[in-house]
């Protein structure tokens, strides 16, 4: 194993193995395969797991009510840059032994800020070297970066949308700083997370100012990476509320809205999260849909909610039927385009053991890969799809197919209306598909 640096933090652990259903051994994969073929593509190839900095090597367990509960044994050193190095060896270890292909950061997940913008980017500079050395002597790969441009004071009104323009200026310069990280590292998509991009009261907002400032800054953003040679997508990641009351990358449909408005259609997909789904009300599936529909089913993280918490818990997924229907628009979408899926999830505050972080992805990856070989299974052997064409079938001739393609009027719909009376009261059979479901569960 390829490592850069002399300490070992996960100590004890070797590489995460698939072992198959019937293993006891905690430390294997049940369902993930990597190399195993499911409709036409391994599953490494379908899903390009990646690790989330943030939650895996930063998040400690603090929550609004106490602070962190863990202790980690990198980033230790007194400097910064030293520090972040240390993080970074831990971090290619973690992901070298689950024998994921990808990891995913904010820019200061990889290096603290500091006092000033520049010092801040000769920090990222410095760590982003190291990572390219790491990267070179693994074979781990970027799959995307992005900016936090949320979490200091400065943003408490906003970035992009902010009243005050030396701040949208000044988070044009984290973006820039980090779109130069992600193309150095070869990364292969980035993401904007626009987690206070809205409003709180419409009493002091200019609402059509800042969704506007929006598709300028997006678009700025756009033209300076594909200036500098980055051939990958740019991913917007719908988020509803929290922080933020009203967020203007509220959900899929919301964020596609906003993508066509200002014409970054040829451009833009969508990172799609379970937890943000759920928070908007809707199911993940439902996300996903809309996504694949609109030909923006980029990338997802993969998380989920407490359904009784009314905030982003960032739990790992284990709700093998959710996954499986989600992975049943997977399938029929032809999987995500330049994306894969990444783990924004995070053990709970009191699993404060290291080994703790291998297991939740350990089932998180198997969550994935049950739900997958199930919803292929269901596709090829069940009767699932010919009942669904069979529940549309009125559009395949006749009347209906002129109508799908727009051959009739308004006046042609009441002439057959009144030809044909009332219609046939036909049973939608809900309960059979879900039974279906179940049975290849």
């Amino acid at each position: 194993m390829a490592l850069i640096g002399d300490t070992e933090y996960f100590k004890g652990i070797g590489e995460i193995m698939y072992e198959g259903k019937e293993s006891d051994n905690p430390m294997s994969f049940k369902f993930y395969n990597p190399e195993q073929v499911v409709a036409g593509k391994t599953m490494r190839e379908h899903f390009k797991f990646a690790m989330a900095y943030w939650h895996t090597l930063c998040g400690t367990g603090g929550d609004p009510f106490g602070p962190g509960t863990k202790e980690f044994p990198w980033a230790t050193a007194t400097d910064p840059v030293e520090a972040a190095k240390q993080k970074a060896d831990a971090a290619f270890e973690f992901v070298t032994k689950m024998g994921f292909d990808y990891y995913c950061f904010h820019d200061y997940d990889l290096v603290d800020e500091a006092k000033t913008l520049s010092e801040s980017e000769k920090r990222i500079q410095e760590i982003v070297a190291y990572l390219q050395q790491k990267q070179e002597a693994s074979g781990v790969r970027l799959l995307w970066g992005t900016s936090n441009c949320f979490s200091h004071p400065r943003y408490m009104n906003g970035a992009a949308t902010n009243p005050n323009f030396d701040v949208v200026a000044r988070a044009g310069a984290q973006v820039k700083i980090a779109l130069d990280a992600t193309i150095a590292l070869n990364g292969e998509n980035y993401v904007f997370w626009g987690g206070r991009e809205g409003y709180m009261s419409l009493l002091n907002t200019n609402m059509k100012l800042e969704q506007d400032n929006i598709g300028r800054f997006l678009n700025m953003a756009k033209d300076y990476a594909r200036s500098q040679g980055f051939k990958g997508t740019f991913f917007i990641e719908p988020k509803p509320m929290e922080p933020t009351k009203h967020q203007y990358d509220f959900d899929c449909a919301t964020s596609i809205n906003t993508i066509k408005e200002y014409g970054l259609e040829n451009d833009f997909k969508l990172n799609i999260e379970v937890n943000h789904a759920t928070l908007a009300q809707h199911t993940f599936q439902h996300e996903l849909q809309v996504a694949a529909n609109a030909g923006m089913l980029g990338s997802i993280d993969a998380n989920r909610g407490d359904y009784q918490n009314g905030w982003d818990t960032d739990q790992f997924p284990n709700n093998v039927l959710e996954t499986t229907e989600a992975m049943l628009v997977f399938l029929k979408a032809g999987g995500l385009q330049g994306g894969g899926i990444n783990f924004d999830a995070k053990t709970r505050r009191n699993s404060t053991d290291l080994e703790d972080i291998f297991l939740a992805h350990i089932g998180g990856a198997d969550t994935f890969a049950r739900g997958l070989l199930i919803a292929d299974e269901v596709l090829r052997s069940s009767p699932y799809e010919s009942l669904l064409s069979k529940r549309y079938s009125s559009f395949d001739s006749g009347k209906g197919a002129s109508y799908t393609a727009g051959k009739l009027s308004l006046t042609d719909l009441y002439d057959y209306a009144q030809e044909q009376g009332e219609p046939e009261q036909i049973s939608g059979k809900q309960e059979l598909y879900e039974n279906i479901l179940n049975q290849y569960s």
